[in-house]
């Protein structure tokens, strides 16, 4: 499974350039069994041998994050979660894991779609949650852009310096980025508690 969808990222990036990784990142957000750890990666050893740009490759790859990630959240917000649960066996989501998702999302929700786009088997359900709850798009926007602009430059950067061992990147980054959720998520709940009892007015 992973050879051939190694073997259809290569074709679409080799035929159709940048246009191709705009695609494979968008269906990525949508379709999760196209990760970005095999993508990604396979768009930085292109940059490499020098057929596409680093911005370039950045710029499209987020864009692409950036398209599928809106879908999946006007989907949410429009059809709220009956369309949601009607389409689970497409997006790989069950009604535990969306339960899961908001409840998350009430706690820590900007840090959620940010650093959510950073875990394998996350990205898409991270989208969910600010459309059945309707953030605003243009906040989720940029926080979505923010988190894909570094996971896309993290593992197209690795790609390029792996060379023809490209296809190594997936295996190490994803449990590194799994690691740096669980430990960012309770030091900024620390931080943000902390904020807030030197902003509350002292008592008498």
């Amino acid at each position: 499974m992973t050879a051939a969808i190694g073997e259809l990222a290569g074709d679409l990036i080799g035929e159709l350039g940048y246009a191709g990784l705009v695609v494979l990142m968008a269906v990525e957000h949508v379709f999760p069994p196209i990760p970005s750890e095999l993508v990604l990666p396979l768009a930085g050893f292109e940059v490499g041998r020098g057929n596409l740009n680093l911005v370039g490759a950045l710029v499209a790859s987020t864009a692409g994050s950036a398209i599928g990630a809106s879908v999946l959240y006007l989907l949410a917000r429009r059809g709220g979660r009956p369309l949601i649960l009607r389409l689970r066996r497409i997006l790989r989501v069950d009604e535990e894991d969306l339960d899961r998702a908001e409840r998350r999302f009430r706690r820590h929700s900007a840090w959620m779609v940010v650093l959510g786009r950073m875990v394998p088997g996350v990205r898409s359900l991270v989208s969910l949650p600010p459309g059945l709850l309707r953030m605003p798009f243009g906040r989720y926007l940029a926080l979505t852009l923010t988190g894909s602009a570094v996971w896309n430059t993290a593992l197209i950067v690795a790609g390029q310096q792996l060379g023809s061992r490209w296809s190594e990147v997936g295996g190490v980054i994803g449990p590194v980025a799994q690691w740096v959720i669980v430990a960012i998520i309770p030091i900024t709940a620390v931080a943000l508690v902390a904020r807030y009892r030197r902003k509350a007015p002292s008592a008498g």
